[in-house]
């Protein structure tokens, strides 16, 4: 359920261009993607080749993402300050946030608390939802940032609001 919400929001979003990272959490998500007709979807190895190929996306016209987990933001940071932030190229992040309630991988629990000062650091907003219902808001504000400012923005999903699909095939 949660990730037909989230492919909705893309949607909405304008997204027509999704660039991913392998991610637990966001499995069906990307089983959406896909099979998508009305998103061109990239699996990528490493979250930095994530961001130069959704710039690339962006300059030929697309509306990109990049569909992640928290764990691979820090892989992904000098490429989002030294092309998006600097050279205004807009981005939205889709990042699954593990680490939190319930983490049962103790070395995701670091990140995980670090993911929203890596984002405040290069001055990316970022947006949690706290439930389902709050999603589509998340990714207004996000939405209303890239293109005013031309500059990424960040949908964080908890780890909390995908456990009760994580193991559900939608």
């Amino acid at each position: 359920m949660l990730s037909k919400i989230l492919f909705g929001e893309l949607i909405r979003f304008g997204v027509n261009f999704a660039v991913s990272v392998p991610s637990s959490l966001f499995r069906n998500l990307l089983r959406m993607l896909e099979t998508a007709t009305e998103i061109v979807h990239i699996p990528v190895t490493r979250e930095e080749e994530g961001v130069g190929v959704a710039a690339g996306a962006y300059l030929g016209g697309k509306t990109p993402a990049l569909i992640i987990q928290n764990s691979g933001l820090g892989n992904s940071i000098n490429a989002l300050a030294s092309l998006n932030m600097v050279f205004k190229i807009p981005l939205l992040l889709l990042i699954a946030q593990r680490g939190g309630k319930g983490e049962r991988i103790p070395a995701q629990i670091p990140m995980g608390m670090a993911t929203p000062h890596l984002l405040n650091a290069i001055g990316i907003p970022h947006y949690t939802p706290k439930s389902a219902k709050q999603i589509p808001k998340a990714f207004q504000k996000a939405k209303k940032w890239f293109h005013t400012h031309l500059t990424p923005a960040a949908v964080l999903i908890k780890m909390e609001l995908m456990k009760n699909e994580k193991n559900r095939s939608d």
